[in-house]
């Protein structure tokens, strides 16, 4: 498992992921592909350089991330001195959204599922998932990344669960 987190920090309000208290907020967005390494090399940079200037109501957010598997972007913020607000979420949104168009990659659709499949991470649509959990393809044990989680703490708890654990139990 490879985790890329930022390493260089600025005046500003980036810190690394691992400091971040536990009821910070997070986003997470998964790539429906695997990024490459000078994709993730480029993407840690541009991160850094959007977490350094992200602020909500001119006051700086103290934000963290992490790159897993090569391919979901996990955001966090510290909300104790300052929340996101609607204009700072729009600009991450923005943000993300330009990742998608420079990298032709769908990292918006949280409907679609990621699962493990032995060492590899595999991507579904959820149609094909609920198919495959019919057909028995994939079980109640099979780990999923469940992106529904809003804290690091949830993060770092139920992200990464058998399905039996997550909203994809439903379809078991």
């Amino acid at each position: 498992m490879q985790t890329i987190y930022n390493t260089k920090y600025s005046k500003k309000m980036l810190v690394n992921f691992d400091t971040l208290p536990e009821n910070s907020r997070v986003w997470i967005y998964q790539s429906n592909r695997s990024f490459s390494e000078l994709e993730l090399d480029e993407i840690s940079s541009k991160l850094n350089l959007f977490l350094q200037s992200w602020a909500a109501h001119g006051t700086d957010l103290k934000a963290g991330f992490e790159i897993k598997y090569n391919r979901f972007i996990v955001i966090a913020i510290d909300q104790e001195k300052q929340s996101a607000t609607g204009c700072s979420i729009d600009a991450s949104v923005q943000f993300i959204q330009d990742l998608e168009t420079t990298y032709s990659v769908d990292l918006m659709d949280k409907m679609n599922v990621s699962y493990k499949q032995g060492k590899y991470v595999a991507y579904k649509t959820l149609s094909d998932f609920k198919k495959m959990a019919k057909d028995n393809a994939v079980s109640k044990n099979t780990i999923v990344f469940n992106n529904l989680v809003n804290s690091k703490g949830e993060y770092q708890e139920f992200w990464e669960v058998p399905a039996s654990e997550s909203w994809h139990s439903s379809f078991m």
